[in-house]
């Protein structure tokens, strides 16, 4: 799939790997729709990508990807302010182990979920769609048990089974759609500088041997990579693996 003159709408999209993402998307021609609960950033991030893009080619709404209502209305709002929708990358996701775990599960969960389903409406060709690919944002914490986060294991353990059950469904494929999965290992964002928290993960000091042994990737890195899970057409039900010492790799199940 060529990007260019494509719609795009990421979740989480203010900063971090959602700002990578946007951008790299926008340097390649596409037009996309940001959302974020942090208007301010998002706002923010818009203004600049508008003086370097184009106004026309970038647009912010704020929204709580655990509210069916709000989410609704920014697939809506993001496909008719945009021209269509053919990209669809469920970014958004928090950690905390303890007092907000449920929180957790609603962002990293529900909300992936919910905007896949979305994702599948609003772009299946048996209902008015021009088909398209969805990203969904794992991690290498849900392929490997992790110690640190197990709230945290689990959400992205999900995610990445319901991406990859998806994908072997016809229903998905015979109305032009493909859904992969991205599970990169530690990246330089706001969830990795909450890791010496000791109020929101457990034993800090395991994750700190952890990014001594696989280091730390940069939201741009991770985002150029990404890319081949967008425009690589044969790729449906793929899980990328990133880390910075381990490189790209795609995970074979068992």
């Amino acid at each position: 799939m060529s990007v260019s003159g494509k719609v795009a709408l990421i979740t989480g999209a203010a900063q971090g790997l959602g700002r990578a993402f946007s951008e790299e998307l926008l340097k390649k021609g596409a037009k996309v729709g940001l959302t974020d609960m942090n208007e301010e950033a998002g706002q923010a991030t818009v203004s600049e990508f508008s003086t370097k893009y184009g106004q026309n080619k970038v647009f912010f709404m704020k929204c709580d990807v655990t509210s069916e209502a709000q989410m609704e209305e920014t697939f809506q709002t993001i496909k008719e302010r945009l021209g269509g929708l053919d990209i669809v990358i469920n970014n958004a996701g928090i950690g905390s182990e303890f007092n907000g775990w449920e929180k957790t599960v609603d962002v990293n969960v529900k909300g992936v979920l919910r905007g896949s389903m979305l994702a599948m409406e609003h772009m299946r060709r048996d209902k008015g769609g021009n088909g398209g690919v969805i990203i969904n944002v794992s991690s290498m914490g849900g392929i490997n048990p992790n110690p640190c986060g197990p709230v945290y294991s689990a959400t992205k353990a999900a995610v990445l089974m319901y991406s990859l059950s998806w994908a072997l469904n016809p229903e998905l494929t015979m109305n032009g759609l493909r859904i992969n999965a991205l599970a990169p290992s530690f990246v330089d964002t706001q969830l990795y500088q909450g890791l010496s928290d000791q109020s929101t993960i457990h034993v800090p000091q395991i994750a700190e041997k952890i990014i001594e042994r696989v280091g730390i990737m940069t939201p741009q890195s991770v985002a150029e990579n990404m890319m081949e899970l967008i425009e690589d057409q044969t790729k449906n039900g793929a899980v990328m693996k990133l880390s910075k010492v381990g490189g790209k790799e795609y995970h074979k199940l068992t």
